[in-house]
């Protein structure tokens, strides 16, 4: 309002309020524009991504990829980013004891990178998922 005023008492200027209205009219919209675009980018990319076969992976079939499934564990990246001991407890969790994940996250690595011909080379390695 004292811009206002300052702006308004001067009689040998021209009146400049317009300009005072248009800063102001500017600042709103860009806080306006940041809030709307902070909202969109709050929700992690990875939630909207769609789950991966987990049963490519050598050693992992149907009822593990469920198992893995429940977990949260629904794509290579999120496999790979994850601690084999923690995949370890939710396999004994599920009865599935005599399982080592290590093989299937190092695999893994590989299927998120798209290095589908080191995959195959690896898994040909592989008996089960582990190193023979």
């Amino acid at each position: 309002m004292f811009a206002l005023n300052l702006l308004s008492e001067s009689t040998n200027e021209p009146d400049l309020t317009w300009l005072l209205w248009l800063v102001l009219a500017i600042f709103v919209v860009i806080v306006v524009v940041g809030w709307l675009t902070s909202k969109k980018t709050d929700a992690p990319a990875e939630a909207d991504a769609a789950p991966d076969d987990l049963t490519k992976l050598e050693g992992v079939g149907p009822k593990v990829s469920g198992v893995l499934a429940a977990a949260g564990y629904t794509t290579f990246a999120k496999l790979v980013s994850a601690d084999a001991d923690a995949v370890s407890a939710v396999l004994k969790e599920a009865g599935l004891q005599m399982m080592d994940p290590a093989g299937w996250i190092e695999q893994a690595d590989l299927a998120a990178k798209g290095d589908m011909e080191a995959l195959e080379k690896l898994q040909d390695e592989l008996k089960g998922g582990r190193r023979g």
